[in-house]
Formats: C-alpha cells, sequence, structure tokens
C-alpha cells in the first residue's frame, strides 16, 4: 500500500479537513518562503487536491 493510499483512507469522510490542511501547508511554505515560490506552491496544492479527489470548482469559480 502506498503512502497515498494510506492517506486516502485516513481522511475518508474528512475530505473539507484535508483540503483545509492542504491550505494551510501551502500558506505556511508562502509565508516562510516570502511568496517566492507561490507558483510552484500552488500547483503543488492543485495535484494534491486532484489526488486527494478534490471534484469542487477551482476558487475563481466560486
Amino acid at each position: 500500500m502506498s503512502m497515498l493510499d494510506k492517506i486516502k483512507d485516513l481522511i475518508k469522510g474528512h475530505p473539507d479537513q484535508a483540503h483545509q490542511g492542504v491550505e494551510k501547508g501551502g500558506d505556511f511554505v508562502d509565508k516562510k518562503t516570502h511568496g517566492k515560490h507561490s507558483g510552484q506552491v500552488d500547483s503543488a496544492q492543485k495535484k494534491l487536491n486532484d489526488q486527494l479527489g478534490d471534484h469542487r470548482p477551482p476558487a475563481d469559480d466560486r
């Protein structure tokens, strides 16, 4: 079982909390790097949310 599968098992039933964790993690990295790598952080957040099953519309469409 891969690490991602283990994480998916842990967050079943708590998708909103998982997505909040991804956002908070990205915000933390942005703060520590003073936004220097915000494009890469946003890309990583999107990919991770996709892997976790993010079926919500992008933030711009909400």
